[in-house]
């Protein structure tokens, strides 16, 4: 038993050398490597965000906010006063024209109408008479000139039976343009009466009732308003654009909207209306720009918001590249042992011309030949790319179309290539980094 207590003993400091001889070569490799790491070469690309050139839809559109309204309208007002009797329609009631809408209360104006018919059933009777009374001194007269061709009278007499066939006349010719008077005023009180049913002017939709059934109408101030009568198949679109954007629209140039609760929808139209008198709110002065667009289905309702793009240029099928690499086209690189170079500021290297109210860029992927060039025409800008082998190089591009999100390359990059779009933020933004030698 005691002697096999020495040989353990000897034992355990063999295999503890043995660890060390295998540990301690390999903690002095790592710790070469990690030096040699830190010593190594910077590699400039971690500073930077790239982005891939890639093909989609551009457009430069300026925006405006504005509403709808029936381009085909009218307000139906009384003619007559009096007391609101009837309305027989609703709102939202599709209507003909000639349709019955309202009744006022006609009593006053139907006992005008038979007056004025009595009164010319009395006139007409006097007229008869009077003709009666010229026929008699029409005879008189004769008689009286074969008497005094034979000298059977006086002249005296003659003269007064002509004197009684002229006046006889005369009063005839006056009560004939009294009942031509009155004859006028029957057509009027007629008239007045039949204003007392209200018809509808056009076929159209009721889009409001101002008036109520009772209420007591007074026209002698000025028309009162009963409703309004719209047709809502093609509604106007009513915008109200910036001075600093108005010089970018022309007529005829394609424009669409969408609306608060159209899920996305776009309907389009053309700008049709530029009118020339602003209106200055809070001394923001801005113009009425109008276009009418198609609404078959009856979804587009009067006064709703629409949020509206007139179409300035577009490209389908494009190189796009983001405005951030044009901006970073234009910053100054980093220096070897410094940290990322300072953001430029917004707006950088981008294209002027957008202007105040210009939309974002409303992209979407498409397939097509690509069209359309702002009025500028063709603009140069420069980019950085990286090349295969994780190198930047500067490159002049030429640029077609632009918005403040995008901006479409016609020559100078192929799809596929990396620019900078931006500079790295964040965990270990500004410390430098290194390419591990190996």
């Amino acid at each position: 038993m005691n002697e096999d207590k020495p040989s353990n003993r000897t034992a355990r400091p063999r295999w503890g050398r043995r660890a060390l001889l295998i540990l301690v070569p390999l903690l002095l490799a790592g710790a070469w490597y990690g030096r040699s790491a830190f010593i190594g070469e910077r590699d400039p690309t971690t500073n930077y965000q790239f982005t891939t050139v890639q093909r989609g839809d551009v457009e430069d559109v300026v925006t405006a906010t504005g509403t709808l309204q029936p381009r085909d309208y009218v307000d139906v007002g009384a003619q007559v006063s009096g007391q609101l009797r009837k309305i027989h329609v609703e709102v939202g009631d599709t209507v003909e024209a000639g349709q019955l809408l309202a009744e006022i209360d006609p009593t006053v104006y139907r006992a005008r109408v038979d007056a004025s018919r009595a009164q010319l059933k009395n006139l007409r009777a006097q007229l008869k008479d009077r003709e009666a009374q010229l026929a008699l001194a029409q005879i008189q007269q004769r008689r009286q000139r074969a008497l005094m061709a034979e000298d059977a009278t006086t002249k005296e007499s003659l003269q007064t039976a002509e004197a009684s066939a002229m006046s006889a006349e005369a009063q005839l010719e006056a009560l004939r343009a009294q009942i031509e008077q009155i004859e006028s005023t029957l057509r009027a009180d007629e008239a007045n009466l039949q204003y007392a049913r209200i018809l509808s002017p056009m076929a159209g939709t009721v889009v409001s009732i101002t008036a109520r059934q009772g209420q007591t109408l007074n026209t002698n101030q000025q028309a009162p308003v009963v409703m309004r009568i719209a047709d809502l198949s093609t509604m106007t679109v009513q915008t109200q654009v910036s001075e600093a954007d108005i010089g970018r629209l022309k007529l005829g140039m394609e424009a669409y909207f969408t609306t608060l609760g159209g899920s996305g929808k776009r309907w389009q139209g053309k700008l049709e209306k530029i009118e020339p008198t602003p209106t200055v709110t809070n001394n923001v002065v801005l113009y009425n720009a109008l276009f009418d667009v198609l609404n078959p289905d009856g979804r587009l309702m009067t006064q709703m918001t629409a949020q509206v793009f007139f179409v300035v240029a577009q490209a389908k099928d494009a190189l796009l590249i983001p405005m951030a690499a044009l901006a970073q086209g234009q910053a100054r690189p980093p220096q070897a042992g410094a940290g990322p170079a300072p953001a430029a500021p917004p707006g950088a290297g981008a294209p002027a011309g957008n202007g105040m109210g210009s939309g974002r860029g409303m992209m979407s992927q498409g397939r097509g030949a690509a069209s359309g060039t702002s009025g500028a025409g063709p603009r140069q800008g420069t980019v950085r790319v990286a090349d295969a082998r994780g190198a930047l190089e500067e490159r002049k591009v030429e640029l077609g179309v632009s918005n403040r999100v995008q901006a479409q390359v016609l020559s100078g990059l192929a799809e596929g290539e990396r620019v900078v779009s931006g500079l790295v933020v964040g965990n270990g933004a500004g410390r430098p980094q290194m390419t591990p030698r190996l």
